[in-house]
């Protein structure tokens, strides 16, 4: 087997891991300084954009969309280390190279899904990093974790589908530069095919019966990465018929689609969070001295770096094989390696991060280091994307049909 990378991604690696030195790295106390200088928590700070200018300057902008006519073109093998090093600045590198989710997902979606005139009005901006977008499916008053469950309403009215329904932790909903939602809700919902009842339609943020009623924190932290996340209410929002995704009943198809890249890309992030905490956990055990030796020469110490170091290794490997399954087979073909680690990623790095924290001490959660953050937003991905049971029992499902 080989296990070397290409030369388009040997190049791409090459010129990524510069811009994180030279600009990236140094960006994220500015960014902290010039946030708390904000009107609001949401408007971007002035580092960001100059971190986009330059990433689209160096050509590293928009690597995560496999279609060339949108994107880099890159396959997801290609993609994933580069997304391994965009994930060792989560706040900050994939903003940075328009590669940040929810906006990805919501491309990927308009790219596969959307008609001619759908690409120009939204994808086009988003493309460009004029706008920024939110995907809505999650809500508060059902087990959103089966997408059967969800109850809001989009009704056909002459050309129009009215929306009524309430969501929450809509990622990207509290950024001032937010412009449109993609929504899922029921278009037959005493349809016989408990798939076919939903559907999608975009909705432009400054819709009548739009409201974004509040952000939703995430651990105590904002996410302002992400565009916070906010319940938001629809109370019989209007838009044409034109601006529904795909075909009636289809919405279900489509998240499915849609959520199948971003649960890689998540993982390959993570992978890189992981050893960004690995990096700081050995910075921190050769500089630091505990009962008369470093701490890099207390046993404990040195299990937890091993550890980390073998974990990582075995998810990469992992991660990279899903990859190329997905690029050889498809998504449908990677389905087990797909569910496989969505369980192992997060839940590894978790503990590697924690571990960091508990060698930073009291340092470890506080603000002056990424460790809480970077656990506030690994811990999250145990349940966004479908939380870790779902993927078990599906998983698990299929490794026994084979025996029954």
């Amino acid at each position: 087997m080989d296990f070397a990378f290409d030369a388009r991604t040997e190049e791409l690696r090459s010129r990524l891991l510069a811009f994180m030195d030279e600009y990236v790295y140094p960006a994220e106390a500015v960014a902290r300084e010039q946030r708390a200088a904000l009107p609001s928590p949401w408007d971007t700070p002035p580092v960001v954009e100059e971190l986009k200018a330059e990433a689209r300057r160096q050509g590293l902008w928009n690597l995560f969309l496999p279609d060339a006519e949108y994107g880099a073109g890159l396959t997801n093998l290609q993609y994933a280390p580069l997304a391994e090093i965009t994930g060792r600045s989560p706040q900050l590198a994939p903003l940075a190279t328009n590669c940040a989710a929810p906006d990805t997902g919501n491309m990927e979606l308009l790219a596969q899904f959307g008609d001619a005139w759908q690409k120009k009005q939204w994808l086009e901006p988003l493309l460009a990093g004029e706008i920024r977008s939110a995907f809505a499916m999650t809500e508060p008053e059902v087990a959103s974790s089966d997408a059967t469950n969800i109850t809001t309403r989009i009704e056909r009215d002459g050309d129009e589908y009215v929306i009524t329904g309430r969501k929450w932790y809509i990622s990207g909903a509290m950024h001032p530069d937010c412009a449109i939602f993609i929504v899922m809700g029921k278009t037959d919902p005493d349809g016989p095919d408990p798939h076919r009842q939903q559907s999608m339609v975009l909705v432009p943020r400054d819709t009548p019966g739009v409201t974004v009623a509040r952000a939703m924190q995430v651990f105590g932290y904002e996410d302002h990465a992400h565009g916070g996340h906010a319940e938001v209410a629809f109370d019989h929002a209007r838009v044409p018929v034109s601006h529904l995704v795909g075909e009636e009943g289809g919405g279900f198809a489509i998240a499915q689609a849609r959520l199948g890249p971003g649960r890689i890309h998540h993982c390959m992030r993570l992978i890189g969070m992981a050893e960004r905490a690995i990096e700081l956990m050995c910075r921190r055990a050769v500089s630091r001295t505990a009962f008369g030796k470093p701490l890099a020469r207390q046993g404990v110490v040195q299990n937890w770096i091993a550890d980390a170091r073998v974990t990582v290794e075995q998810l990469r490997l992992l991660v990279l094989k899903t990859a190329w399954l997905m690029d050889t087979v498809g998504n449908r073909g990677a389905h087990t390696e797909i569910q496989a680690i969505k369980i192992a990623t997060p839940r590894a790095v978790v503990d590697i991060i924690d571990r960091a924290i508990q060698l930073y001490g009291a340092g470890g959660v506080s603000q002056d280091y990424p460790l809480a953050e970077l656990y506030a937003a690994a811990r999250t991905l145990m349940i966004a994307d479908g939380p870790d049971e779902v993927h078990q029992r599906s998983l698990a499902r299929r490794e026994l049909r084979k025996y029954l």
